[in-house]
């Protein structure tokens, strides 16, 4: 039996690059394997499974006889060019946010809602966002156990949740206030040492805390707010779940974490809570204060799993939990979960 022929669109990127990692690491269910990018980025080599593989450049054509696409790319490319790449009949996986909403385009997390991925009239499947992939493993574990009826979340979201771009701009940042002692001890030096090149972010991103991701909304949200809220609900649907989001930029490389306190329908037992966790798919509780031991960037970041820990029950609430999760923003948050949808969809191909 042949195996799918994949498109990787969106490459060469930083999610790309992780995706072609996640390929090479991963079991081998795919046959031939097309790399598309800009036109730019045509003709780039990278490795996949061993293979060098050249980078074509993003056409109608590129699609003809793929079955499945995954697609990195900006809201706008993903707009144009995923409807086309269904139309010549490839079966789409989205990591855009611009179907994520669309009521006939599922939004897939494979630990919670596999059974979606056979429900796409428009032959497209998103992914979520990567602050919502951050915690929504753990969440969706709990909702299982005890019927969630509210979030209140703070998200501390890091610099390559802004592409590239983020990435460089934050390291650039960290290599001019370097050394100097002074910096951040007077309102406003830390921009004077900095300049005016803020790259992606509104503020300096080192040695602070920037409260804010995304774009403006409506009544003083940020479009990352709205996705955690509009999302959640979604993929687990229950479309009236009270939740409230407060998005904050941390000068951290790689990794998104979220303080959660999440209010559940019946009494909740931390213990409990924390033996359900540990036997989730995909989740790895490290929870031992006493010793230091907590979830954090620093070692999540090249890892696959949701760390969580953290875990106690509410002084005020015992039907409420809160809790701190982290995790790879560019491999479950993006990548990884991509990834899996497309290895479900093959697994369904009647070929």
């Amino acid at each position: 039996m042949a195996l799918p022929t994949l498109a990787v669109v969106g490459a060469t990127g930083a999610v790309g690059g992780v995706l072609c990692e996640l390929l090479t690491s991963r079991k081998n269910v795919w046959g031939e394997i097309r790399l598309v990018a800009s036109a730019r980025s045509a003709g780039t080599v990278v490795s996949v499974r061993g293979q060098p593989l050249t980078v074509v450049e993003l056409t109608p054509e590129v699609f003809d006889g793929v079955d499945v696409a995954m697609f990195d790319v900006p809201d706008d490319v993903a707009l144009e060019w995923a409807p086309i790449a269904a139309e010549r009949g490839a079966i789409v996986v989205d990591n855009s946010g611009a179907f994520r909403m669309e009521p006939d385009v599922p939004l897939v997390v494979p630990e919670i809602n596999p059974e979606q991925v056979h429900h796409r009239p428009r032959g497209i499947i998103s992914s979520p966002n990567c602050t919502t992939l951050a915690m929504i493993v753990a969440i969706g574990a709990l909702h299982r156990e005890y019927e969630l009826c509210e979030l209140v979340v703070a998200s501390y979201q890091a610099a390559s949740g802004a592409g590239q771009h983020g990435i460089e701009t934050l390291l650039d940042q960290v290599q001019k206030v370097a050394g100097d002692r002074a910096v951040g001890s007077r309102a406003g030096n830390l921009r004077q040492a900095i300049g005016d090149d803020l790259g992606p972010f509104p503020a300096p991103l080192v040695l602070n805390v920037v409260p804010w991701a995304g774009s403006l909304r409506e009544a003083g949200w940020s479009s990352e707010e709205l996705k955690v809220r509009n999302e959640t609900r979604k993929i687990l649907g229950l479309p009236h779940l009270k939740v409230s989001a407060t998005c904050v930029r941390v000068p951290v490389v790689t990794g998104h974490s979220l303080a959660i306190h999440a209010v559940f329908r019946s009494e909740v037992d931390a213990e409990r809570a924390r033996d359900v966790l540990a036997h989730t798919r995909g989740v790895v509780v490290v929870d031992d204060p006493g010793a230091g031991e907590y979830p954090m960037p620093a070692d999540a970041v090249g890892t696959d799993p949701t760390w969580v820990g953290r875990i106690r029950r509410a002084l005020d609430d015992p039907q409420a939990l809160d809790l701190f999760v982290t995790g790879d923003n560019l491999r479950k948050g993006a990548a990884l979960n991509t990834v899996q949808i497309g290895e479900l969809v093959a697994a369904s191909l009647d070929r």
